[in-house]
């Protein structure tokens, strides 16, 4: 009987997912979805901060929302490592419907069925009136991310996004349900390390903010 080698898996793709910086509406607790808000000067700082963490890692490729705040925050590391900035539609963040522009506060307000079965997440195909449920969202992003690990396989790339977007990479990773509740945390210009191997995607570092330290020290 032939014996057969066993299969060896392949090298491994690492993604460098990063939260876009902050913005004036993040500090009020202002819902954004796809309305277009800028980075704010703490926003810009984190930016940088950001790219100066990155410089080394030997990026091959860099990608980045359309929306301002999360390719503002990409082109400090696209600058810094003279890696193009290839913006992507796909990698927005969840569209809010109704609730964008709105504060979570007055989202409750004036919406409080809507709203409320908005936070308790316990259907996936729930989305807010005109906005977009978070199965829809999931199967956005994996044909987005799917394509690009697809694009670069064996090697470093870094995805500059959005929380909601962050949210579904991490439920991938690890297994969890899109109904679990959010256990885990999402920082502004948090650094997100995933690997994936033969299909396998796995969390090897989750929410890094040691490089914001100097941020914090500026500003």
């Amino acid at each position: 009987m032939e014996s057969r080698k066993p299969t060896r898996p392949s090298h491994p793709t690492r993604l460098c997912v990063v939260r876009h910086g902050e913005t004036n509406w993040n500090a009020v607790r202002r819902i954004q979805g796809h309305i277009d808000v800028p980075l704010s000067a703490v926003g810009h700082a984190q930016a940088r901060a950001a790219g100066n963490a990155l410089a080394s890692e030997g990026l091959a490729a860099i990608y980045s929302s359309d929306l301002t705040r999360a390719r503002q925050t990409a082109e400090a590391t696209a600058h810094l490592t003279h890696v193009p900035l290839q913006l992507t539609i796909g990698l927005r963040e969840r569209h809010f419907g109704v609730f964008q522009g709105l504060t979570y506060a007055e989202a409750a307000v004036r919406f409080p069925e809507a709203y409320a079965r908005h936070q308790a997440r316990d259907d996936a195909h729930c989305a807010p009136p005109g906005g977009e449920s978070l199965h829809d969202l999931a199967l956005r992003i994996a044909g987005v991310c799917d394509a690009i690990v697809r694009r670069h396989a064996g090697e470093t790339v870094a995805i500059f996004t959005h929380g909601g977007v962050l949210d579904i990479l991490h439920r991938r990773a690890l297994g969890r349900p899109l109904t679990a509740p959010r256990d885990f945390a999402i920082p502004n210009a948090g650094i997100n390390w995933i690997e994936v191997v033969d299909d396998c995607w796995s969390v090897l570092t989750w929410a890094e903010r040691g490089h914001l330290d100097s941020v914090r020290d500026e500003l």
